[in-house]
């Protein structure tokens, strides 16, 4: 069956909603949290030299950008068709570049000729390095897209912190570029103490942060829901985190080979006026806010909260179905799914929260809603008495529904 019949083919069978199967993603520079319902046998599966698995991807159209080592298709999800003659499948890139506005919308598809953005789900057992993802000028020079991203810690993915719940960002008021260059310098030494130039904040379940391209941030370890525009591109800032040492190749990541050494490059890539903000806090954390009426929605059997709404490029709501209810649920645009908590219906799905997933396991708790089927609205069914069902939905850029 060719890719434009089993996209078409999945379209009909979930009526404009998609099934996708879990896409995970090893980093050799980190060690997996355990909290993203992998088996404990699999967070190892790709083998050592690969890293631990501590990544989902959702709703993903990007490829992931780890070395020579990349598997196939990693990074990217995968549309399900499962009927009588079996499972198929299809990635959601194939799918789009097919359907184009039939998935995505029309405004969408003209735009941007793809689905801009994806979701994932980032589970390190300690802190990321302090590190920094390029502006779109900067992204140019390697022939990627430059890349903000935010953050929603969700209280169902976060029974444990981790070693270190706190995240650097930016630098702090007084510094000097020259003392953030001597760092850079400095990587090959041991640690380039970048840090001792940052603040870091406390992080809580239940919020969130906006980083812009061009923040330099050490991301701590909570589990992280991060909604992001379509690229994977980033470059490691400090040399020793949690007594890891980071490659020097990760320090150039990023940047054009005939630029590799060129100190005054990675200081551009810094949006130094961002960084040194005395009120990041102010600027960049973001506490949930409804949607609308809190009592309205109440009474219709539902709560639903912007969580990350700083950033045009995307945004993200946090839907809760309370036990027993049933409600329709419209949107502005396309948007891609993941069930955190409960079980019901979902349109034309059964859906559910795995416990536990085996890796190349299917299940039914992500799904791509297309714009059509977003806009007409969404049935979502709760047989629970007792279980609420709790959804987080990723949105792409210039989100009607979003007043920034």
């Amino acid at each position: 069956m060719g890719l434009s019949s089993i996209a078409e083919k999945a379209l009909e069978q979930g009526k404009g909603i998609l099934r996708l199967a879990p896409t995970w993603v090893p980093r050799s520079f980190c060690v997996p949290g355990r909290r993203i319902k992998l088996h404990p046998d699999d967070y190892y599966v790709l083998g050592g030299e690969r890293g631990g698995i501590d990544e989902r991807w959702l709703s993903s159209t990007t490829p992931a950008e780890n070395g020579p080592l990349t598997g196939e298709n990693e990074g990217l999800s995968q549309i399900v068709l499962e009927d009588e003659s079996g499972v198929q499948k299809v990635t959601l890139r194939d799918a789009v570049e097919e359907l184009k506005g039939e998935i995505i919308g029309d405004r969408l598809w003209d735009q941007y000729k793809s689905w801009p953005m994806y979701s994932k789900f980032f589970d390190n057992m300690g802190p990321l390095p302090h590190h920094i993802h390029h502006r779109d000028e900067h992204a140019a020079m390697v022939g990627q897209n430059g890349k903000p991203e935010a953050y929603y810690f969700p209280p169902q993915l976060n029974n444990h912190g981790g070693d270190f719940p706190y995240t650097f960002i930016g630098i702090a008021p007084g510094t000097s570029k020259e003392q953030i260059k001597e760092c850079l310098m400095n990587f090959t030494k041991g640690d380039n103490k970048i840090t001792n130039y940052s603040q870091a904040f406390r992080l809580e379940p239940g919020t969130g942060w906006d980083v812009p391209p061009g923040m330099l941030h050490a991301p701590g370890s909570l589990c992280t829901y991060e909604p992001q525009k379509a690229s994977d591109i980033f470059a490691m800032y400090q040399s020793l985190v949690n007594e890891a040492v980071i490659p020097e190749e990760l320090l150039w990541k990023g940047t054009p080979q005939d630029r590799i050494g060129d100190y005054d490059l990675l200081m551009e890539v810094i949006d130094w006026d961002l960084n040194v903000n005395p009120n990041l806090m102010e600027k960049h954390f973001m506490r949930p806010k409804p949607v609308k009426d809190v009592a309205e929605m109440e009474a219709e059997g539902y709560s639903e909260n912007w969580i990350c709404y700083k950033n045009e490029a995307y945004s993200a709501k946090e839907l809760t179905v309370f036990p027993g209810q049933t409600v329709t649920i419209k949107d502005g645009g396309a948007y891609g799914m993941i069930v955190m908590q409960g079980h019901g219906k979902f349109g034309e799905w059964d859906i559910e929260t795995p416990a536990l997933i085996r890796y190349g396991q299917l299940t039914n708790d992500e799904f791509f809603v297309t714009e059509k089927a977003a806009t007409e609205g969404v049935v979502i069914s709760n047989p629970s008495k007792t279980d609420p069902i709790v959804i987080l939905k990723h949105f792409g850029p210039g989100n009607p529904d979003l007043v920034l």
